[in-house]
């Protein structure tokens, strides 16, 4: 019992230090605020902040790494394919419903980070990560698997792709609901094009 009021304390300082933090960030710019003002104006001492968040950084882009692509593929079942397991993966996630996201906390976020060069760059360095951890994953321990590598690329580009058009859709004032179900069309469309290649388009000269 005592445990779990810790924990919800815990989790309650947490979310404080990070609303505070966003929202100075986007009233006066990432490079303006310091951790001391952050502190101050969440009510911590600073040693609080850093247990929570061990850089500046970390205030805005915890939980940008936590993509799951890596894990799905290899905790997929025996003989399923990876762009199987990923797609259902993917789909499930656009199909969370509006109380999983706060949408005005994601868009101070999204407009924090695309402020900033070096919020922008440790962003780009959390998908390159993905994207190595999602290649290792395919590669099964094969060393050198350029296949491995240039499957991982393509994805992590889609999945990439799929978050910018979410994010701008809610951006221009689309519901999250409306914006999720359009997003589970987009993840059947990447799925498809990553599946069977840009040959299943059938375009048209004009």
């Amino acid at each position: 019992m005592m445990a779990g009021l810790r924990e919800r304390k815990k989790e309650q300082t947490r979310r404080r230090i990070s609303e505070v933090a966003l929202r100075l960030f986007d009233e006066r710019g990432y490079d303006a605020v310091t951790v001391n003002e952050i502190a101050e104006a969440a009510g911590v001492a600073k040693v609080t902040l850093f247990n929570y968040f061990p850089t500046k950084e970390c205030l805005v882009t915890d939980g940008v790494e936590e993509d799951m692509a890596a894990v799905v593929v290899a905790g997929r079942a025996e003989g399923r394919a990876p762009i199987e397991a990923l797609r259902e993966h993917y789909l499930a996630t656009a199909g969370q419903g509006a109380g999983e996201v706060d949408v005005e906390a994601l868009l101070v976020r999204i407009r924090v980070i695309g402020s900033s060069p070096s919020l922008l760059g440790a962003v780009y360095g959390a998908h390159m990560g993905q994207r190595y951890q999602l290649a290792a994953a395919l590669a099964d321990g094969r060393e050198g698997d350029l296949t491995a590598h240039l499957m991982a690329a393509q994805i992590t580009a889609a999945v990439t792709t799929l978050q910018e058009s979410f994010f701008h859709r809610l951006s221009a004032g689309e519901s999250l609901e409306e914006a999720g179900r359009r997003l589970a069309a987009d993840v059947e469309l990447a799925f498809d094009l990553l599946e069977n290649g840009f040959k299943s388009i059938k375009g048209e000269k004009s």
